[in-house]
């Protein structure tokens, strides 16, 4: 079958981390990505986190079904090359600071005169204009400025920011999106347009309604650990074999099943149970309930007590369970690459979602720091002296 985006072109010229997941999730669809790397500074997600015999294993995830070229863009050769992409391309990806492209004479207005039908996504920390734009930003940042940091942790502990990039894979899903909002309304133009996504704005807008809590009633939402201002119970609790549950009773009819299940049905009479914010006002008497009831039981004593009572819970998982979690295995949510180049058989997430007619799919994983190079440039056009002149002028 025919993947729904074959045919559409992205230049990858991002690093660490929106940018590139956002074209990542475009050629998990079939796009063609092309992956424009620096000769001499490749993409620092390379040399991220763990490698095995040298081969960066992020790298593996974050480039997949990239075709990988290199070309330094400031090198005169290197932005004529680029120029000759983007008349070729759909979607070009970039994360440089405001002015970097066109100080190199590669902005919107050199790369819409080549190519009309250009989606030119920027993505940076703080945007393209205000007065934090020209600043060095990365996702951490958007943690902190969004207000997540703030409502995250104990209530006497410190701010508290996730240990993986969070704000840069909200922003990823948000590009992506943005991309194919920009690509429908070219199908109605016919021309292009500029994306212009900042970093610290797709996590606030998945923070949820706190910024109209404060306009209209002055709430300023706090840090509450694992309970939740809006519903109770919910938090996460430890069985007696020393592993954990997270419990969740946004629903009335949920918790009280919950109460019912650990021996407490008089609370459901209590005048505060019957909604969520008043429950979560009680929250220590539920924990009570509720936590000692799990303490004193397995975790798959507990598990299968509260599937009987159609009660919502979920094992607290470390990514060991993750991989042999049977929901997920049925899903097909982590997939293997059984012959990658360089490391053999891996296994990793599989494509965002699943379609019935067009799927996704993994073709490869990232490949190495320029393998594709010489391919992409003769498929261009260029002949072997150009391509021996930009070779010696250091721009590949």
């Amino acid at each position: 079958m025919t993947a729904p985006l074959t045919g559409l072109r992205v230049l990858d010229l991002a690093t660490l981390f929106a940018g590139p997941l956002a074209a990542t999730l475009l050629g998990d669809f079939g796009a063609e990505v092309i992956k424009v790397e620096h000769p001499a500074r490749p993409d620092p997600s390379r040399g991220h986190g763990p490698t095995k015999h040298g081969v960066g294993l992020w790298w593996k995830l974050l480039g997949r079904n990239k075709r990988t070229m290199t070309l330094d863009l400031s090198k005169p050769g290197g932005r004529t090359t680029l120029l000759r992409l983007a008349a070729t391309a759909d979607v070009i990806v970039e994360n440089f600071r405001p002015g970097t492209l066109e100080k190199w004479a590669l902005g919107w207005d050199e790369l819409s005169a080549v190519n009309s039908r250009l989606v030119l996504a920027r993505v940076t920390a703080f945007g393209q204009f205000g007065p934090y734009a020209h600043r060095p930003g990365f996702g951490t940042l958007a943690e902190a400025m969004s207000g997540f940091a703030a409502i995250t942790g104990e209530p006497d502990g410190p701010p508290t920011l996730p240990p993986f990039g969070l704000a840069d894979s909200i922003a990823a899903l948000a590009t992506a999106y943005a991309v194919m909002t920009a690509l429908a309304a070219r199908e109605r133009t016919g021309t292009g347009q500029v994306v212009d996504m900042a970093i610290i704005e797709p996590i606030l807008t998945v923070l949820g309604p706190q910024p109209i809590w404060f306009d209209q009633l002055g709430h300023v939402q706090g840090r509450t650990g694992n309970r939740s201002q809006n519903n109770a119970p919910r938090n996460t609790y430890r069985t007696a074999d020393g592993g954990w549950v997270a419990v969740s009773a946004s629903a009335t009819s949920v918790a009280e099943r919950v109460v019912r299940l650990v021996g407490r049905p008089e609370l459901i009479e209590e005048p505060w149970f019957a909604t969520g914010e008043e429950r979560a006002r009680h929250a220590d008497v539920l924990d009570e309930a509720v936590g000692g009831w799990i303490a004193g039981r397995t975790r798959a004593e507990v598990l299968k007590a509260f599937e009987d009572a159609e009660a919502a819970v979920a094992p607290v998982q470390d990514v060991r369970e993750v991989m042999t979690d049977p929901q997920y295995a049925a899903l097909g949510t982590i997939t293997t690459i059984p012959d990658d180049p360089e490391l053999g058989r891996l296994r990793m997430q599989n494509v965002l979602f699943r379609l019935s007619a067009t799927p996704g799919a993994i073709r490869w994983a990232g490949r190495p720091h320029g393998a594709d190079t010489r391919a992409v440039l003769t498929e261009l056009g260029l002949t072997a002296p150009e391509i021996a002149a930009l070779e010696a002028e250091g721009a590949l």
